[in-house]
């Protein structure tokens, strides 16, 4: 457990990444294209930048097997949910409507699969590198 307990201390840096993708994404394309293109490019640079920075962190800090891999996923899934509708709702202000939004796939709204990415690469990692 000791482990995890690193690993939920490195999840700041994926609010980081995420701040930063955020950034690009409103200074960069984000004016030059529609809002939802700019959401999926968005969705899909940042599961690329934290693809780098989990096969960084898991490289260096390794995972010992499969279950805390899982266990690290959960975990890291649980807090990002967490922050991004506390967040967003308190600090940024938004709607639980507009912060639901981003969760409709029949709309084109791919953000879920950050989720999915931030939970499953743990796994994915570990599984790669035994």
């Amino acid at each position: 457990m000791k482990l995890v307990a690193l690993y939920a201390a490195c999840w700041p840096g994926m609010v980081l990444l995420a701040i930063l993708n955020g950034t690009l994404r409103e200074k960069l394309y984000g004016p030059r294209v529609p809002e939802l293109l700019a959401h999926q490019l968005s969705t899909v640079s940042l599961m690329v930048l934290l693809a780098v920075y989990l096969w960084l962190l898991t490289g260096f800090l390794g995972i010992e097997s499969a279950g805390q891999a899982l266990a690290i996923g959960m975990l890291w899934l649980a807090l990002t949910a967490v922050f991004e509708f506390l967040f967003g709702h308190l600090v940024m202000r938004h709607t639980w409507q507009a912060l639901l939004r981003d969760y409709n796939l029949a709309r084109g709204r791919i953000w879920p699969l950050i989720l999915l990415w931030t939970a499953a690469a743990p796994y994915v990692f570990y599984r790669l590198r035994s």
